[in-house]
């Protein structure tokens, strides 16, 4: 099974901070593409329970270019402790995922 491709999950506060976060990944060749969602998150911070507006950015990268990607993000992102996931690809679509291969 070749491990080479996965999908990094990103939490954002806003649409802004979302689609910069995407436009820097996207220059700096971390990502092939990245897709912003709207969700509501819930969860535990601080010992209180907190309900927010988040963008979510499901992020498709190779997996060896993890630590800069991570890096990036956490240079640019306004969390203290932001959201950062990392699922592999297990299978794929062969074009997309030669596609993705040409974009890094």
């Amino acid at each position: 099974m070749d491990l080479t491709y996965g999908v990094v999950w990103v939490t954002a506060a806003s649409e802004a901070e979302a689609e910069q976060l995407a436009e820097a990944l996207i220059a700096a060749r971390l990502a092939a593409c990245v897709s912003l969602l709207p969700i509501r998150s819930i969860y535990t911070w601080g010992g209180e329970v907190c309900r927010e507006a988040e963008w979510q950015l499901v992020i498709k990268t190779r997996l060896d270019h993890f630590a800069e990607l991570e890096a990036k993000i956490r240079e640019l992102h306004s969390y203290e402790t932001p959201e950062i996931i990392t699922l592999p690809i297990l299978q794929g679509s062969q074009p997309y995922l030669d596609w993705m291969a040409a974009q890094m």
